[in-house]
Order: structure tokens, then sequence, then C-alpha cells
């Protein structure tokens, strides 16, 4: 999943959804699902800042590229 670009508004459809493979939906599904819109923005900080500390996902974290993408997503409103 290629990152938006700085200027580039950021939306979960075009952007975030494919952030989150299908291995990163699958394990979080008991707490909710990470390829819905509503539900990571009900959780949109909480997985930030999982993000940052390194801890989501499981298997290594995210580059700082896609984190900040999230980050921009978030202060843009969280749009669809």
């Amino acid at each position: 999943m290629d990152v938006p670009e700085a200027e580039e508004a950021v939306s979960f459809a075009a952007h975030i959804k494919g952030l989150f493979r299908e291995r990163d939906q699958q394990s979080m599904k008991y707490a909710f699902d990470l390829w819905s819109y509503e539900d990571v923005k009900a959780h949109a900080q909480p997985i930030v800042e999982r993000l940052r500390a390194g801890t989501m996902p499981c298997d290594g974290a995210w580059p700082v590229e896609k984190i900040d993408a999230f980050q921009r997503w978030i202060d843009g409103g969280m749009t669809a």
C-alpha cells in the first residue's frame, strides 16, 4: 500500500483501510474490525498510540510514513 502524497487528502477508503493487512484485521476482530470505517474511526486514537509505540501490528512496527498517514487522516477529520 502506497502512502498518500504530502498534499493529498487522506481518506479511509483510499488510504487507511489498505494499510491493514488481512492478518491484522483477523487478529483484532475480537475487539473491532480494522476494515470498518466506523470501528477504526471510533478507536483511532488508541490505534495510532499503539502504532507509534510499535506494539501494533503484533509482528512488527509500521514504517513512520504509514503512521504519519494515519495521523494525517485523524488530523484531517477522518473522512470515509
